[in-house]
């Protein structure tokens, strides 16, 4: 039978801090963004903080009413990817078979490492035990015969396990899984469910027994997912990353406020072509498609829209990424307030398929693509920027000095 493990770093960012500065080992820790901006919530708070009620991506003036002598750390994101990469080549000492799933979550394939390191049990207070001895890191790990089930074993579970170990197949689901609140099934969305519990489906195990035709009538495919999920069936494997070429470039940004004027939407969508372009270039890419994600202000329900379109020839140019983008949304946009926003670049291929029936003028914007990139590796992502990134609504500038929108 496979067995597949998901280890967890409890608290990972505050985990990080703590281990790295002893002074703080007794102390609540909060990791936070900048309080002067909307980042200024919860991004990690280390057990200590967690008992005086602190919740991650609650409002860091709430935490610091909860908790008032908590130490709030800004967030170093690069050492953090630094610590998982390390932690991620620990985890290759068991097996050749890691997914990274998260910053601070991994799935292992351990069928083929029993013989070597024992039973799943043992590997997985084998792996705590190196984490915690070589980073100052306690782990969680929930076993199971799937990703799916070994997930759920570490969320629903191992977090509260005093071992911090805990296993789910199909011996225990019934026991264990169902009774819980089917929210907290993997897949499910406050808005799905909501809508399942307009169905009468309040449970995991109401959500395995209910009429299958009648998921499938609802949901389609999705529906009939949902189902085999509640029975602790995933035939996805552990698939470690490969070099197979890139499908798509894309770039997000999460907003520091509502975004409502049809102008300021338009300075992100250059930024975040710009970013697009840039990073196609160093991959050597250039796109056929052009794709715009725009999502409301209520994250809960979700409004919004993905649209995309091909271009008339291929491009890694941030402008013509722009006036695609700008199309796209002008052509879709319900004037909503806008609080998340993405761009991305599809259909790639390697630049150099293009080269000998390249314009002149397709060739000219190659050059200034190429002087940009000169321009920001040698004096950083903020030397060169549009006007309109120094507007009250451009972020370029301020994210330049940031990793995923928090500082380095």
């Amino acid at each position: 039978m496979t067995e597949i493990l998901l280890v967890d770093m409890e608290s990972f960012y505050a985990s990080v801090e703590k281990a790295e500065a002893p002074h703080l080992k007794r102390r609540p820790v909060i990791v936070s963004g900048d309080p002067e901006r909307r980042s200024g919530v919860v991004l990690a708070a280390c057990p200590l903080a967690k008992q005086f009620g602190v919740k991650n991506a609650e409002r860091l003036w709430e935490a610091q009413t909860k908790c008032p002598d908590a130490v709030i750390v800004r967030p170093r994101m690069q050492r953090y990817i630094d610590v998982s990469v390390m932690i991620t080549e620990l985890l290759e000492r068991y097996t050749d078979l890691v997914e990274p799933y998260s910053i601070d979550e991994q799935f292992l394939d351990v069928t083929g490492s029993m013989r070597l390191f024992g039973d799943p049990f043992t590997i997985a207070k084998s792996i705590q035990t190196a984490i915690m001895n070589e980073f100052g890191i306690y782990a969680r790990v929930g076993i199971g015969p799937n990703k799916v089930l070994a997930k759920m074993a570490c969320d629903h579970f191992a977090k509260k396990n005093a071992s911090g170990i805990h296993r789910l197949d199909m011996s225990n689901i019934q026991q264990d899984l169902w009774p819980l609140p089917v929210g907290k099934l993997f897949g499910v969305g406050k808005r799905m469910e909501h809508n399942l519990r307009r169905m009468g489906i309040s449970t995991i195990g109401g959500l395995a027994e209910h009429p299958p035709e009648l998921l499938k009538k609802r949901w389609g495919i999705n529906g009939e997912l949902l189902q085999r999920t509640a029975h602790g069936i995933d035939p996805s494997p552990v698939t470690v990353s490969t070099h197979n070429q890139q499908k798509a470039v894309g770039h997000n940004m999460t907003l520091p406020r509502d975004y409502c004027s049809f102008e300021d939407i338009k300075v992100i969508l250059l930024e975040l072509s710009e970013e697009v372009a840039r990073r196609a270039r160093f991959k050597q890419y250039i796109g056929h498609t052009v794709s715009v994600s725009i999502r409301g202000a209520d994250f809960d329900f979700p409004t919004g829209f993905h649209r995309q379109r091909k271009l008339a020839s291929p491009t890694n140019f941030g402008m013509d990424i722009f006036k695609e983008a700008v199309k796209l949304f002008r052509e879709h946009w319900n004037g909503e307030p806008v609080r998340s926003a993405g761009v991305a670049l599809s259909q790639l291929e390697p630049c150099h398929y293009f080269q000998l029936s390249l314009f002149d003028a397709q060739e000219k914007k190659i050059s200034l693509g190429k002087v940009f990139d000169d321009i920001h590796e040698r004096y950083g992502p903020a030397a060169l920027l549009h006007a309109a990134s120094l507007t009250e609504a451009g972020q370029a500038h301020h994210r330049a000095e940031k990793i995923g929108g928090h500082y380095k």
